[in-house]
């Protein structure tokens, strides 16, 4: 009998409306299908949850905590010297990014017009991150971020999912609980990184701070403002003196000789006299060398705090794919037994250079002029069919999926760039005009002891043939071009080929 057809029972109501039955009435479904589409049982859909403006209070605080922790780890990540946590600060900022515009688009669908979301929810919040974006250290920051912030927004985010209601606030619920798988993730790994790396400094050095910042949500009544609140924010103490954004790269004593130019990877990848399992080596560099991508574009996007979110949602996600490149590179090497910090000199000049020299437009514009090169036939596609006929698996698959990001970078710089131009060609011939203002010390640095330009590309090659069992190509062990003269882009071999 279908639950339509169940009697009903339970006297009317003094207003003259019809009481509610019991909750105890069972109203079986047809042949025991769940109910509901799953979603909870009956009792739980007929008991109360948050209205729509109590959802949405809480909606625009997650809100705020995910966009101002993507910011905090965007601010940190092109001076952070240790490559895994570059890594991991790209991918938790795309993360962080990601969510906060499903929250964005959930928000515009709940009757709240205008939306508010640049609004600061409390200004204890606004205090909370403050301090935590100008954490005295790596350490420190590590400590904040996973022992105080994320944690208080994960815990802010389940209680969310449980209070609002299963089926008229199923969207919500759905948006909260994939936040939450990520986002747990992403606790994870934090904890880890404190493990290994906060260890060295006494837990002392940072307590009474972090109690500082569990004083901030204290005083915003929690990160969800369903406590009790305070006018008044504790105190500020890093954050006194905002720190800046340091545009300088940094790396790790694996990355001994970043300033070293000395092999030009591109010449040896379109040169046709040298094999293409050799030539998947120096992919694997390039790819490597992509680190220097989301050094690049972190400092576009906290330079560039008044573009749409849309903006940053797309940029975050292109830095994140750039670092996913570099970490290929990585991963390609050990494929090979290859230990890439000894034998591969991965520099941080193209970074550096754009960094110091360009402002956040001129950055975006040489990026986007790069990523039309890589639409040319001597760009993806090409590496992509070198990976395949190369007899390296991994390296087609790695070429295979770098080949699409490109597609979709490609499309974000038209998306984000070339509105400002009159045409596509003018767009192209600005990002040109601008890296040739960036002046490469090739000389100064050498005068100065910090690379010899050294042409480390014989003991890679080397190490490969020795690991194969076989006897080095003379013609390929000699190769020794180098950047010293041109630029690392395809303009000049695409106009050759």
């Amino acid at each position: 009998m279908l639950a339509k057809d169940q009697p009903h029972s339970g006297a009317a109501a003094s207003n003259g409306g019809a009481a509610r039955p019991p909750a105890s009435i069972d109203f079986p479904t047809l042949d025991g299908l769940p109910p509901l589409a799953g979603l909870c049982t009956p009792e739980q859909a007929m008991a109360p949850g948050l209205t729509v403006a109590e959802s949405v209070q809480r909606l625009k605080r997650e809100h705020y905590l995910l966009r101002r922790l993507a910011e905090c780890w965007l601010a940190r990540l092109t001076a952070e010297p240790v490559y895994e946590l570059k890594m991991a600060y790209s991918l938790h900022a795309h993360l962080a990014t990601e969510h906060a515009g499903a929250i964005r688009s959930r928000v515009a669908e709940m009757r709240t017009p205008p939306l508010g979301l640049e609004e600061v929810p409390h200004p204890a919040l606004e205090r909370l991150l403050d301090e935590t974006r100008s954490a005295p250290d790596t350490p420190a920051l590590l400590r904040a971020v996973y022992q105080v912030v994320l944690p208080a927004l994960i815990d802010c985010m389940r209680r969310h999912r449980e209070d609002t209601h299963a089926l008229a606030d199923q969207p919500t619920r759905r948006l909260l609980r994939f936040a939450l798988l990520e986002l747990e993730e992403a606790l994870d790994y934090g904890h880890r990184a404190v493990e290994c790396l906060a260890a060295a400094e006494p837990a002392a050095a940072t307590d009474d701070w972090l109690q500082l910042l569990r004083d901030c949500i204290t005083a915003a009544g929690g990160i969800d403002g369903t406590g009790e609140t305070s006018d008044l924010a504790p105190p500020r103490r890093h954050s006194r003196q905002p720190l800046a954004l340091e545009k300088s790269p940094r790396r790790d004593d694996r990355f001994p000789d970043p300033y070293n130019m000395g092999v030009h990877a591109e010449q040896f990848l379109n040169d046709p006299g040298f094999a293409e399992r050799d030539k998947v080596l120096m992919m694997y560099y390039k790819r490597l060398r992509e680190i220097d991508v989301p050094e690049m574009m972190a400092t576009i996007l906290i330079e560039s705090p008044d573009k749409p979110f849309g903006f940053h949602r797309d940029m975050t996600r292109q830095l994140w794919d750039e670092a996913r490149h570099a970490m290929m590179g990585e991963v390609g090497f050990r494929s090979l037994g290859i230990d890439w910090p000894r034998f591969v000199m991965v520099n941080f000049t193209w970074s550096k250079g754009l960094n110091e020299q360009l402002t956040a437009r001129e950055r975006h514009a040489v990026l986007y002029f790069i990523e039309q090169g890589l639409m040319t036939r001597t760009g993806k596609r090409f590496e992509w069919e070198l990976g395949r006929d190369s007899g390296d698996r991994l390296a087609e698959l790695f070429q295979d999926f770098d080949w699409a990001d490109e597609v979709l970078h490609a499309r974000i710089g038209r998306d984000w760039y070339t509105s400002g131009f009159e045409s596509q060609k003018d767009a192209i011939d600005y990002g040109s005009e601008c890296w040739d203002k960036v002046l490469i010390n090739w000389d100064q640095w050498k005068a100065e002891g910090l690379t010899e330009h050294r042409n480390w590309w014989p003991d890679l090659y080397r190490e490969a043939s020795r690991l194969r069992g076989e006897t080095p190509d003379p013609k390929t062990l000699a190769f020794s071009t180098t950047y010293e003269q041109t630029r690392a882009d395809l303009k000049a071999i695409a106009a050759n080929a």
